[in-house]
């Protein structure tokens, strides 16, 4: 049997998350698998990030992952849509910002941290080297304290 392509793949997955809830990145491995295709959790992570898939939090029932548009967030766009998404991901989503050297980490409720990280590598805000993204805490990485600082006043004017 011939590999089965990324663009395959991902047509799948959204087949999937149409035809059934998905709780967890290994819940779609494992329905892919089933499938026929040959898929880690990091490849999972990544095709769900190309694709504009989130995990909603409904406030009854179980999180599951779903188009940005099913959670209510806007698709992707130009660099002003994606500071409009920023803004609108942290006034949802964002509890906290602390920070350290370099570092800022950002809080949200839990399953809502990829959603805003997305949104932020998204916004291509110069100062920030790379995000980092776990259940509820995102890391922002920047070269040096002052950037550290002038990302911080950003983002908490979104606040």
């Amino acid at each position: 049997m011939s590999p089965k392509t990324r663009r395959e793949r991902e047509r799948q997955i959204l087949q999937i998350l149409a035809e059934r809830p998905i709780h967890t990145q290994e819940d779609l491995v494992r329905e892919l698998h089933v499938r026929g295709f040959v898929v880690t959790q990091a490849t999972v992570s990544r095709d769900l990030r190309r694709l504009e898939i989130v995990k909603l939090h409904p406030p009854e029932g179980a999180p599951r992952y779903v188009r940005r548009e099913e959670a209510g967030l806007p698709s992707g766009g130009g660099e002003r849509d994606a500071r409009a998404e920023v803004a609108a991901a942290f006034q949802e989503s964002v509890l906290e910002i602390d920070s350290g050297d370099a570092l800022l980490a950002v809080r949200t409720p839990p399953g809502l941290a990829n959603a805003v990280a997305i949104a932020l590598d998204r916004a291509r805000i110069p100062e920030i080297v790379a995000t980092v993204a776990g259940d509820d805490t995102i890391f922002l990485l920047m070269r040096n304290a002052a950037d550290r600082r002038e990302v911080r006043r950003l983002l908490e004017g979104f606040l």
